[in-house]
């Protein structure tokens, strides 16, 4: 599944809902859920991880649904490496 497809299947999923709720919640339930993703983390739960970084995607994706934003195209941004520096891996200074 391409990163257009899994928005478009979350925004046939749940748009109604995300836009009843508005940016603002549906913000919060990102947030929400990138804390279940750290908290998992940081009990190497692997068995949760990969639920857990669908689940934030799957707001993420929500989220830029709602402002119009095509996260096929937000994501170009890295298409030849680093935004910074154009390099891959990134050598920019920490």
């Amino acid at each position: 599944m391409t990163i257009t497809e899994f928005q478009r299947l979350i925004r046939d999923i749940y748009f109604e809902k995300d836009s009843r709720r508005g940016k603002d919640g549906t913000f919060r339930w990102l947030v929400e859920e990138t804390g279940e993703l750290a908290r998992a983390m940081r009990k190497d739960d692997r068995a949760n991880l990969e639920e857990e970084f669908a689940d934030v995607f799957a707001w993420l994706s929500s989220l830029a649904a709602l402002e119009g934003i095509d996260m096929d195209a937000a994501c170009a941004k890295y298409a030849h490496g680093c935004p910074k520096c154009h390099a891959t891996p990134c050598r920019c200074k920490e």
